[in-house]
């Protein structure tokens, strides 16, 4: 087999002609590559692959993918003829790795509503900030979501459809709930229509599609506003960019003699698991193994028992993996890659994942829920050469990185990493200030330090956002310092990040406040504010207040750095 060179590869998978053709197009005002050949909507890709193979996995349950479009059909009539949604309107999934959240996430986007993800792990206080903001019509919500909401301090209109839920819970819900809120079960939704079919709906490729949370540097989690097209693009551009890696590296995953299928061990409500494992399972027609919550020796024991050929998870749990495998001498040999998402992976890892898996192929890739997961992707022998690097830029999209006066740096130069294309989102729900803060013509300014080296590799080496991810979980340390300062005994806070061998970072925080708070004390009040992950882990208490700069800021990083020092660690 000849090997070529990655733009010789992309120019003769992207010509007239070919699977992956690529035109361009004007949209927004903005000429874009945009993939011909690609469905123009969420709905139309469902429709299209919507065969009698395997589609879900959960527990004893399976529905093909037919099964599924069929039940999606049912909610979706329910959501149109019972609660008046219409294209434009927002509908929340608040829910476990469930496959009732596929299955209203196919309804809702196949009605042109907008589906709008929800972050499981929430407390009320995130949960009615995000309802209030998206202003959801409908919200699809398991057991314990349920329960959440009734400790809501006022809890907005709308109508929730309660999934897997003793009907005895839902009753005490909807009393609690009271009469501004409508509840039923999402048995009762399956029951209201014979139809296994969508209704009718006219949806442009340019519609919004969905609406994922992301947590920022400052204040609330911010929604992030993305097409159906922006959606599609992504998921074709993996299946070009392992076409090229191809015809580049000369290495081709062998197809094995039994379907495809995917461990979904990352939550649906992250743009990984959404889109790279979810999304991206419907063409490819592979099956999808849910787990209810990270158990890698569950995990193991799915993977052996459903032949998984693929999963794609943060480093904390492909690192689990990895341990476990060598542990007990686990080939899992039905492996074929195990990819990275959420946060950077040691380059040791890399290394391990090869040697600890009899077929597995380590893939990562940098890529944010603003880029729909992509940007760039690096996998096989020229991520074993280069570990450190996340990859070269996806086909659709557009990279550079620039100086603080917008100037334009040359290869292994360090900067700010901009990003624009067609897989980008359109945009922050309801925040047309910070819009204008993080584009520049048609750039999305990262937040990332990075530099791309003279072949176009890309190495993300620091943050400007003050940002933690923890284990592919993003934690705004202002909304972390929000919560801690509600305190009565708090003074002030300073959240950053602590380096951390599974997770890659843990939150920690130095607090000016009364000589007679604890650490523990404290870590207790922030969990009724914050979800689990966003509670610092360590901890320093000080009854002085915290060291400034001249003109006023705290000066997080020798906070951090003393932190470190210290091994602050939990009681």
């Amino acid at each position: 087999m000849t090997l070529m060179s990655r733009p010789a590869a992309l120019a003769q998978l992207t010509g007239a002609g070919q699977a992956y053709e690529l035109q361009t197009l004007s949209i927004r005002g903005r000429p874009q590559l945009v993939f011909k050949n690609a469905p123009p909507t969420l709905r139309a890709l469902y429709e299209q692959t919507a065969s009698d193979a395997t589609f879900l996995v959960y527990e004893n349950e399976r529905l093909s993918f037919a099964q599924a479009l069929a039940l999606s059909a049912k909610i979706a009539h329910c959501l149109v003829n019972d609660y008046g949604v219409r294209n434009g309107d927002r509908v929340a999934i608040s829910m476990r790795n469930y496959p009732e959240w596929v299955l209203a996430f196919k309804a809702i986007t196949s009605v042109g509503a907008i589906a709008v993800a929800m972050n499981s792990l929430w407390q009320a206080d995130e949960l009615e900030y995000a309802l209030n903001d998206c202003g959801a019509k409908v919200l699809f919500a398991d057991s314990q979501r349920l329960e959440r909401l009734t400790e809501l301090s006022a809890v907005p209109k709308l109508e929730v459809v309660a999934v897997r839920t003793e009907p005895e819970v839902s009753a005490k819900a909807a009393q609690q709930l009271g009469g501004g809120v409508r509840l039923r079960a999402w048995s009762e939704l399956l029951a209201a229509t014979s139809s296994g079919t969508l209704p009718v709906c006219e949806i442009a490729p340019d519609d919004a599609a969905i609406i994922f949370y992301t947590s920022g540097s400052t204040g609330h989690p911010k929604g992030v506003l993305s097409s159906h097209r922006a959606v599609i693009a992504a998921l074709f551009s993996w299946e070009l960019d392992a076409q090229a890696s191809s015809l580049v590296t000369g290495v081709t995953s062998p197809l094995p003699p039994h379907q495809l299928a995917a461990l979904l061990g990352v939550p649906l409500f992250h743009a990984t698991g959404s889109h790279a494992v979810y999304l991206a399972s419907y063409r490819a027609q592979r099956k999808l193994v849910c787990m209810y919550k990270w158990d890698v020796a569950l995990a193991a024991e799915l993977i052996e028992r459903e032949q998984v050929t693929s999963f794609v998870a943060p480093a904390a749990m492909t690192g689990d993996l990895v341990r476990l495998a060598k542990q007990s001498g686990r080939s899992l040999a039905s492996l074929l890659s195990v990819g990275g998402g959420g946060a950077p992976r040691a380059p040791e890892q890399v290394k391990q994942i090869d040697e600890s898996f009899e077929q597995a192929m380590p893939i990562t890739g940098w890529g944010m829920t603003e880029t729909n997961a992509i940007g760039t992707g690096i996998g096989g022998p020229e991520y074993l050469r280069r570990p450190a690097s996340s990859g070269r830029c996806s086909a659709v999209l557009e990279l550079k990185v620039i100086d603080e006066s917008g100037r334009v740096l040359a290869a292994g130069e360090r900067g700010e990493l901009l990003v624009r294309g067609t897989a980008m989102f359109d945009g922050y729900w309801n925040r047309p200030e910070v819009n204008a803060q993080v584009f520049v013509d048609g750039w999305f300014r990262t937040g990332d330090v990075a530099y791309l080296d003279d072949e176009g590799f890309l190495f993300i080496v620091d943050r400007i956002k003050d940002l933690i991810i923890r284990g592919g979980e993003n934690i705004g340390c202002g909304q972390v310092e929000a919560a801690l300062v509600k305190h009565p005994q708090v003074y002030e806070a300073a959240v950053y990040s602590v380096p951390d061998e599974r997770l890659g970072e843990e939150v920690g925080a130095t607090v000016h406040c009364s000589a007679e708070l604890t650490a523990q004390a404290l870590r207790e009040f922030a969990a009724q504010h914050l979800a689990r992950f966003e509670v610092p882990r360590y901890v320093v208490l000080s009854t002085q207040p915290l060291p400034r700069t001249a003109s006023g800021k705290i000066l997080k990083r020798q906070l951090r750095d003393e932190a470190i020092t210290r091994h602050v660690k939990t009681s």
